[in-house]
């Protein structure tokens, strides 16, 4: 099994420190944090895809290459994620060979690869774009709140999908959300970001049953609904 240790992220800006976290990443790991925790600027800089007004210090380690072609990254919004004027085939950057047996991955058939993105429902979109980050060998897959945009039905059904690629593919997960149901559907692990610092790390089961700090109750407690609780 592939494995990331963070043995330190430290982000900057000419004023202060943002962001002084380690942990590490195994299995399906879930981030979460208010609005403001440091879970975008994390996201980014594993991405490399900080500003360059922030200065960004970084120890990490792990069993593969990490690099552009071994992480996958699915965005917040599926509906801003493809070009809304190419068709679907265009999209992705791989064999045909590749695109079928991805879209089959997703539950897809190869007739969406003539459609524009307008024509494809938002759970149809949303699997597109996991389709194309698994059209490289990716080893680490970020998912950056990816049920938020979906309606109910399309929410259970990328959950499910997700399992699956974690059942059926020896990837990584780490999972930012705000979404309570979906950590508790998918993640082993959980780690509780507060003003940039990771506050409380542990199996996801133990945290959410039992959690040792007030703030995490109120992330827990909370119905996520309000804007102050989202990325």
């Amino acid at each position: 099994m592939f494995n990331i240790d963070i043995q330190k992220l430290i982000i900057k800006s000419q004023e202060k420190e943002l962001v002084n976290i380690s942990f590490k990443i195994s299995n399906a790991t879930a981030l979460i944090g208010q609005s403001g925790s440091g879970k975008s600027l994390t996201l980014k800089a594993l991405l490399n895809l900080l500003p360059n007004s922030l200065h960004c210090e970084r120890d990490i380690k792990s069993n593969f290459i990490l690099d552009f072609n071994s992480i996958g990254f699915i965005p917040q919004n599926p509906f801003t994620s493809l070009s809304p004027m190419t068709k679907i085939n265009k999209q992705f950057f791989c064999s045909n060979e590749k695109k079928k047996e991805v879209l089959k991955l997703v539950d897809l058939n190869t007739w969406v690869l003539e459609k524009y993105p307008s024509q494809l429902s938002g759970g149809q979109i949303q699997r597109v774009i996991i389709a194309i980050a698994l059209s490289k060998e990716i080893k680490f897959l970020l998912l950056d709140e990816p049920t938020t945009a979906l309606d109910i039905e399309n929410r259970d059904n990328i959950i499910e999908l997700i399992n699956s690629l974690i059942e059926n593919l020896n990837i990584l997960i780490l999972f930012v959300t705000h979404d309570i149901d979906s950590v508790k559907d998918i993640c082993k692990n959980i780690i509780i970001i507060k003003d940039g610092v990771v506050i409380e790390k542990g199996y996801a089961n133990d945290i959410l049953s039992n959690p040792k700090q007030e703030y995490t109750k109120t992330l827990i407690n909370s119905t996520f609904k309000n804007k102050d609780f989202r990325k």
